[in-house]
């Protein structure tokens, strides 16, 4: 039984706050995509913000993430902040990876946020080694790995489950169980559909948790991060949500009916929580008015940094291909 968080209005509005701010950050990226300032792939997070802004409430700064090719809610709940994230979206010098990793590469080593990862279920045995070299330094610190239930088909999935429990190692597995994988229904892949229950043939705790509620997402993750921080292993969080857009940009959604997904919209997190603040006088409309207004001011200034960014010179295209000369203050003299 996962319990019960008490938290007060600050943290309320805070939850609140970050979920709109992936919200709008989203909705803008796809004005920016339509218009060719982004290029490439795009997969949104819409609906399934609950899940990256409460697991990350329950992280430190010392803990390190892993997250999938959907990872812009991930990134800006972890303190990515937004105008290096536009920024790179956008493809300039100015962002958080110089313009090199767009839209599903996102990576911040000051933050410990390791991907963006476009390989399905690629960021798992990334996410063990980096539980593991923790565990070996002493760092206690966790790891948080992100991936949808789509990649608990791959066999680098129950590769890494085995390893982290055998090892002990301090990980959190994070599923975001969207039910689809691209077109793939759940169902129609999958004989065991409770994907928490996968965690069980490792002799891993887990829990199955309403994706689509912040608070009962960060409870369940408070719960995993502190039994793996205190040497008891892993933990599975299955966090059953829905994404209300398409897989990506170019996906026509044939295998899924408007009538799903406007029933999912019924349950979307931001205005449940705004809904529930409200009626039980956590916040008032002008609170929540400001709160709107801040985040609309963050996206403009992050748009405008954006788009007055640079682009890399064609000069620098080799540049990262191969290690760049180290300086000889790292290395010593030679002399």
């Amino acid at each position: 039984m996962t319990p019960k968080l008490h938290l007060g209005n600050v943290d309320l509005h805070r939850l609140y706050r970050e979920m709109l701010r992936i919200r709008r950050f989203e909705a803008k990226c796809v004005e920016l995509y339509q218009a060719q300032e982004i290029r490439g792939f795009l997969h949104l997070y819409d609906g399934e913000e609950a899940v990256a802004v409460g697991v990350m409430s329950a992280l430190q700064r010392r803990d390190a993430v892993v997250a999938t090719y959907r990872e812009h809610g991930q990134a800006l709940a972890r303190g990515v902040p937004m105008d290096r994230l536009m920024a790179e979206m956008l493809g300039k010098r100015e962002g958080c990876c110089l313009g090199r990793g767009g839209s599903m590469h996102i990576f911040d080593a000051a933050l410990r946020f390791f991907g963006g990862n476009a390989i399905v279920g690629g960021g798992l045995p990334v996410a063990a080694g980096i539980a593991l070299a923790d565990l070996r330094l002493g760092r206690d610190a966790v790891t948080a790995c992100f991936f949808g239930e789509g990649a608990v088909t791959e066999g680098a999935f129950h590769e890494t489950m085995n390893l982290a429990s055998l090892w002990r190692l301090p990980l959190l597995f994070v599923c975001e169980n969207n039910l689809y994988a691209m077109g793939m229904p759940l169902a129609d892949a999958e004989a065991q559909t409770a994907v928490f229950r996968k965690a069980e043939a490792y002799r891993m705790q887990s829990a199955s948790v309403d994706g689509m509620d912040p608070v009962a997402v960060q409870a369940a993750a408070a719960r995993g991060v502190e039994h793996a921080r205190s040497g008891e292993g892993p933990f599975f969080m299955e966090c059953r949500t829905y994404r209300f857009r398409a897989h990506s940009m170019f996906d026509a959604q044939s295998y899924r009916s408007r009538e799903e997904v406007d029933n999912w919209k019924q349950r979307d997190p931001i205005e449940r929580l705004r809904c529930w603040m409200l009626e039980n006088h956590h916040a008032s409309e002008a609170q929540l008015a400001e709160i709107e207004q801040g985040v609309d001011q963050e996206l403009a200034a992050a748009v405008a940094f954006a788009e007055a960014g640079t682009l890399e010179p064609v000069a620098d295209l080799e540049r990262f291909v191969t290690m760049d000369s180290v300086p000889q203050e790292r290395t010593g003299s030679v002399a």
